[in-house]
């Protein structure tokens, strides 16, 4: 095996490092901002042609969407991650066993989640929260994306190993071909056709095959190393070493569902005591959750951008070049954070209103929870900017410890606890908390390595 690159003459290596975190960050936020788009358009089109209830359904189907990102992330990020740090230290011959094994895993692991899904759909979607008013809405939707799961998950995962190649505009291409098939066919099916959930659901999985197709003809023609069959053998060896470093950003999105299916049957019991039921706070949180989504996946572009600056470095002992790397994505990450911050606290309505008309207690519910939950947005850049950086410089365990932060360690108990006290406002209120605590920890943390790293 030979590469057309070394260590020496790698761009990683010897360019400038804003220059680099430009080349890889911006075209690493354009595709995440495009992922969180295939479920914001969804949510769009749909609020507006079926309504509230329609809301709540794809709120409820969102964490189904959230496992084929935890399984993207894992071997995505664990086999990008482990390719450069093995290039970056000479060692082209292991590195091409990275990719073969994500890809095989990426594949596999979609094929599983989809006919999982398929054969306990019903049961799954109550666990989930479901209200019986929204079932039958989330059902037609779930049954038609779940097709779309494995093509889904080699488009994420498959994306981050295009930008371990030095190929971050095609990750760029690959996730925006997608989202502007799945949009311009949610307005004709949904609007036009008035195909309601089906619609929408067909506009996804078409887009998603689309995306897939593009990643997989890359990585047949991956351009640093070859890929051969032999590399696509799962190996216990290479597999535990992808699956450490991966493991922060699959336990993220892990901690994010757990607490989105706790919050939505924690919504689902308070609302039913409150003036506001049981769909409407489940309609709400489910925007909420997805337009932070979107100002959040710059910040998580961020991090993945700054992610093989900082492992090829890291792994050809350069430090000065991976703290440079994490200053200049802290600044930015920091900038986006502030200014989504102000957006969410003045214009809660309108935000709301592009996702559909409803009642007084809608909008009502909805401002509140978009001001509240979103109250620590300007401190939100620092966790995730902070595990990627961990896992980008192999110190999985400090990675993984700290994606489980904010979501399960701080968030989770707050939920439980906080709505006895201040019924279904408690479970608003401990977002904040948990964002303001989470922040210090990583600060702590982040600062910790920094004054290590000699």
């Amino acid at each position: 095996m030979t590469t057309t690159q070394n260590t020496t003459d790698n761009p990683l290596a010897t360019g400038n490092i804003n220059q680099l975190m430009i080349k890889f960050a911006v075209p690493s936020i354009i595709a995440m901002m495009v992922s969180a788009v295939y479920n914001i358009a969804d949510q769009l089109f749909i609020g507006n042609a079926v309504g509230t209830l329609g809301n709540a359904a794809t709120n409820i189907a969102f964490p189904l969407s959230m496992m084929c990102t935890a399984i993207a992330l894992m071997f995505g990020i664990g086999g990008a991650s482990s390719f450069n740090l093995h290039m970056g230290a000479g060692e082209s011959q292991k590195a091409p066993y990275f990719l073969g094994n994500s890809i095989t895993m990426l594949l596999g692991l979609g094929a599983i989640l989809f006919i999982g899904t398929e054969l306990f759909l019903d049961p799954m979607l109550k666990c989930f929260g479901s209200p019986d008013n929204v079932l039958p809405l989330a059902k037609q939707y779930v049954s038609i994306t779940a097709i779309g799961f494995p093509f889904l998950i080699i488009t994420i995962g498959g994306g981050h190993l295009i930008r371990a190649d030095g190929s971050p505009k095609m990750t760029m291409i690959c996730n925006l071909s997608g989202a502007i098939i799945n949009i311009v066919l949610d307005a004709l099916f949904v609007l036009v056709l008035r195909w309601g959930m089906v619609g929408a659901a067909l506009a996804t999985i078409i887009g998603q095959i689309f995306s897939a197709f593009l990643a997989l003809n890359y990585l047949r023609h991956y351009r640093t190393v070859t890929i051969e069959k032999k590399h696509l053998r799962p190996q216990t060896i290479y597999l535990k070493r992808i699956m450490a470093l991966g493991m922060a950003s699959c336990f993220n999105q892990i901690a994010m569902m757990t607490v989105q299916i706790c919050m939505n049957n924690l919504l689902k019991h308070y609302g039913s005591l409150s003036q506001y039921g049981e769909a409407i706070p489940i309609a709400c949180a489910g925007i909420v959750m997805k337009v932070g989504q979107l100002y959040f996946s710059i910040v998580i572009g961020l991090s993945q951008g700054s992610q093989p600056i900082e492992s090829f470095n890291y792994g050809a002992r350069q430090y000065k070049r991976v703290k440079a790397a994490y200053r200049y994505a802290m600044i930015a990450g920091g900038t986006v954070s502030v200014i989504a911050f102000v957006i969410f606290q003045l214009f809660p309505h309108q935000l709301l209103a592009l996702f559909g008309n409803g009642s007084k207690e809608y909008f009502e519910f909805g401002s509140f929870y978009f001001r509240i939950f979103m109250l620590m947005a300007w401190a939100n850049f620092m966790q995730p900017i902070s595990s990627t950086f961990f896992t980008s410089i192999g110190k999985a365990n400090k990675g993984t410890f700290l994606s489980l932060t904010r979501q399960i360690i701080f968030l989770l108990p707050l939920m439980f606890f906080l709505p006895t006290i201040f019924g279904i406002k408690g479970i608003l209120y401990a977002a904040p908390i948990a964002d303001g605590m989470a922040f210090v920890t990583a600060a702590v943390m982040v600062w910790s390595e920094m004054r290590a790293m000699k």
